[in-house]
């Protein structure tokens, strides 16, 4: 099996709106004996408080969700186009209902500070959570917002420092 090398987070080419936006990726959160990942295209990457930051959006409703409240990091997986089916998989069935390892064919590691995440991704940030926030319908300034959340069920951010960046060689 393919090996990761430990690269610094400003050695990413990728374009974070491509990445991101475009190639999705898996957020993994839990210890290699209970886990849960899920699908996400909302997010991004940059510097605050002087760290080098990911964030990213999971509702309440999300599996996922439970994981990330109890877990101190998070993994951030992004695959290369052969993965697609299972990013598809993994963010149209819950892991209430589903192994979605068992069905995707997956390969979760988990040699880092608990920290999950899969042997066939491409680029993997294992992040140290350092703040959330639920998103406040309030503060919408554009109307069309509200347009996303016809249950009500308002994202709640996840700020987390990348603490390790992985890509694999």
């Amino acid at each position: 099996m393919e090996t990761f090398k430990t690269i610094p987070a400003t050695a990413i080419a990728d374009n974070p709106f491509k990445l991101i936006g475009e190639d999705w990726m898996l957020i993994t959160a839990g210890t290699p004996g209970a886990f849960n990942t899920m699908t996400a295209s909302w997010g991004g990457l940059g510097v605050l408080w002087d760290k080098q930051v990911a964030f990213v959006f999971v509702r309440p409703t999300r599996h996922t969700f439970g994981f990330l409240e109890r877990a101190p990091v998070f993994t951030l997986s992004f695959f290369d186009g052969t993965h697609r089916p299972a990013l598809e998989f993994c963010g149209t069935h819950s892991g209430r209902e589903v192994n979605k390892v068992a069905k995707t064919g997956l390969t979760p590691q988990g040699d880092i500070s608990e920290a999950v995440y899969f042997a066939e991704a491409r680029l993997v940030l294992v992040c140290r959570k350092i703040h959330f926030q639920d998103l406040d319908p309030a503060h919408f300034l554009d109307p069309a917002i509200a347009g996303f959340y016809g249950a009500r069920d308002y994202h709640r951010l996840y700020l987390g420092e990348i603490t390790q960046a992985l890509r694999r060689e």
